[in-house]
């Protein structure tokens, strides 16, 4: 077998092998070009008609100059000559069993958690060598202090939906502290109609530890955010495939520190390799981003149950 059948097979392949992480703004199919921005991410399994799981996370996300002055970029990995953004977002995720209709813990199933996070982030981009660099660190807390269940009730009561029974048992409080490097480099361009793009993450900390590796692509009217040309009316859609494999999930195990969790899945039944693939469509004009994604994710642990869910992105330039 050539190198270059080996590297068709892979690419074919590698979409039904995949994973990423909830909430993620960063990959280069979702650059704005400019140094001040404002984008707000919604996802929601009612948009893959489900109830169960990941059920909902949104994020604010701010990148501008000024905070270039925040201290935490003293412990990000910021190459010499790239051009650099720095941002901070505000991030929650949530996730339920398969039925939110219980009072008692539903062994076998998912357990309740909430996470709600502060990220400060960091994107170095290499317009020579067509590659990013992004570092970010997340600061927050899992458990009843990240509001999951209130935010679900309210939801629930405003589009008339039954209460969610059972957040009683899900995952205590605990700390979240986790530090994330993730790399990008362009593969191939066709002009300004296909791009393909590799990219690998780490993630350490007491939320999720996992290293994964995979590739982006993007087909339509596209500006490539690996130059300094000015941004124009773009128009495309994209699919990301990864491969994911799992250390530590504090949505299923439990917090690091506290571990008086009612009721957690055992690391023994998590499944060390996931897959997942993101797919959506990207508009960008004037000052305008518009973003609508979907994602299927295989299961997470061994009792589970593949899942999917989408979302919307909106952001504007400053």
């Amino acid at each position: 077998m050539t190198s270059k059948l080996a590297k068709y097979i892979f690419i074919i392949l590698v979409p039904f092998f995949s994973f990423a992480q909830k909430i993620d703004n960063m990959s280069s199919f979702r650059d704005i070009k400019n140094d001040s921005y404002f984008r707000f991410n919604y996802d929601n399994d009612f948009f893959s008609s489900t109830d169960q799981y990941y059920t909902q996370g949104y994020s604010f996300e701010l990148v501008s100059p000024f905070l270039k002055k925040n201290p935490v970029n003293t412990i990000f990995i910021l190459p010499k000559g790239n051009i650099r953004k720095f941002g901070l977002s505000l991030e929650h995720i949530g996730f339920t069993p398969t039925s939110i209709l219980s009072d008692d813990i539903l062994y076998g199933d998912r357990p309740f958690a909430a996470a709600i996070m502060l990220k400060g982030f960091s994107i170095s981009t290499d317009t020579i060598h067509k590659s990013r660099l992004i570092s970010s660190l997340n600061i927050g807390i899992i458990g009843p202090g990240a509001f999951g269940g209130d935010t679900q009730t309210a939801i629930h009561r405003w589009t008339e939906n039954p209460k969610p029974l059972g957040w009683q048992h899900q995952i205590k409080n605990d700390v979240v502290l986790n530090y994330e490097l993730s790399y990008e480099k362009q593969l191939f361009q066709l002009g300004e109609i296909f791009s393909l793009q590799s990219n690998s993450t780490a993630r350490l900390g007491t939320l999720f530890t996992n290293a994964s590796v995979g590739m982006n692509a993007s087909l339509g009217i596209i500006n490539a955010p690996f130059d300094t040309k000015k941004e124009k009316f773009t128009c495309y859609i994209y699919a990301q495939p990864l491969v994911n494999a799992i250390g530590y999930d504090a949505t299923l195990q439990g917090g690091l520190f506290n571990r008086e969790s009612p009721y957690t899945i055992d690391g023994n039944d998590i499944e060390r390799l996931t897959a997942q693939v993101n797919f959506g469509a990207v508009v960008k004009f004037g000052n305008l981003y518009f973003e609508y994604s979907r994602v299927k994710i295989t299961r997470e642990f061994e009792s589970g149950k593949p899942a999917k869910w989408g979302g919307f992105k909106i952001g504007l330039k400053l």
